[in-house]
């Protein structure tokens, strides 16, 4: 999940394809935390009420914000940081879809741990933020509206979240395996020995 633009800019340097290791760990952290984030909002979602569902809802909130403040740090750092120059074999239409496809899943990073809050918010369960922060509410208590619009929402976006993932995911594995291009190495982790930069 590399939401990350292509740039022409000379500060993309070709000899250094690699991205930093201030991106990377956030890549991963992130992508770790939305996967099982997504696993367990659809397994809670099937249990009866009981310590167990409050527990999974507990954690599933507390991952949504961890996602929503790791996210402005990754939006952050990578403002002040290009990422490297994507292999030049690209065609336009893959460019396009690059950057329509990463641009959709930054938008997606903020929209479904927001959409959750709001929801939470809504339904009056505020959120303590691993049970020592309490976060204020982002929107007034109204259940009617939170089941009928904001659950929703952050049902949709979520699976659409899902959805580019997988197809994220999927358009790597065709660059590391089919077109041998060297993509999935950007943001692959270093051997120690090349992990001091």
């Amino acid at each position: 999940m590399s939401a990350d633009t292509p740039s022409s800019s000379p500060a993309a340097d070709p000899r250094n394809p690699r991205y930093g290791g201030v991106a990377i760990v956030l890549h991963w952290l992130l992508a770790a935390l939305i996967v099982g984030s997504l696993g367990v909002g659809l397994y809670m979602t099937g249990l009866p009420f009981s310590p167990m569902r409050l527990k999974l809802y507990s954690w599933h909130k507390w991952a949504g914000v961890t996602i929503l403040v790791l996210s402005a740090l990754r939006l952050a750092w990578r403002l002040g940081h290009r990422p490297p120059a994507l292999p030049a074999a690209l065609s336009p239409w893959q460019l396009a879809g690059y950057r329509v496809s990463h641009t959709l899943m930054y938008l997606l990073f903020f929209a479904v741990p927001l959409s959750g809050w709001a929801y939470s918010s809504a339904m009056g369960m505020p959120i303590v933020w691993f049970g020592a922060l309490p976060l204020p509410d982002f929107v007034p208590v109204d259940q009617p509206f939170a089941e009928a619009v904001l659950q929703p929402l952050h049902k949709g976006c979520a699976f659409t979240l899902a959805g580019v993932t997988l197809l994220h995911v999927a358009a790597v594995l065709k660059h590391h395996w089919i077109d041998r291009d060297g993509l999935l190495k950007r943001m692959w982790p270093a051997p120690r020995k090349e992990s001091a930069g």
